[in-house]
């Protein structure tokens, strides 16, 4: 899968995609440190050790690259920027019960937003899972030549 790349300039709107959120009871933040484990732990559970370290590194960022989204205490999806490499967005993962309801969507706007506000113009979405989903939520375009990009050297074993 290839590299995205975002300008962070042109972006949606977040407003509306909170308020939909919101309206069926999910709140979108920014995590906090003091619940770094419950975090890690449950991506760890729910998406495995590579994301769960990616989502690890995002709490020692000033400030944390982590969003999560919950349903009352409980977390239902999260999102991170500059967790493997500056200037990235990514991991990101909604539990399938509560997919196809535009929380991965909030969560991604949050990220994308906060990455504008501390003055990034562009993101790279690194080894996209859908080209199409990223290019019509937030114009997303390839990067051509860009697989397997950072994560070549990824150690699998």
């Amino acid at each position: 899968m290839a590299d995205l790349l975002v300008k962070l300039y042109d972006l949606p709107p977040i407003a509306s995609a909170i308020e939909k959120q919101t309206a069926q009871g999910i709140r979108i933040i920014r995590a906090m440190s003091p619940n770094k484990r419950q975090v890690v732990a449950w991506v760890l559970e729910h998406f495995g050790d590579f994301w769960a370290s990616e989502a690890d590194v995002a709490f020692s960022r000033s400030p944390i690259s982590c969003f999560i989204a919950l349903e009352g205490n409980k977390i239902v999806g999260f999102a991170c920027h500059d967790a493997t490499h500056k200037n990235f967005f990514g991991p990101t993962g909604v539990h399938p019960d509560y997919r196809k309801r535009s929380i991965g969507t909030a969560l991604l706007l949050a990220c994308l937003h906060a990455m504008r506000d501390q003055g990034y113009g562009y993101a790279i979405i690194g080894d996209a899972s859908s080209a199409e989903y990223y290019a019509k939520t937030v114009g997303a375009i390839v990067i051509p030549d860009s697989s397997p990009g950072i994560y070549r050297d990824l150690l699998t074993t």
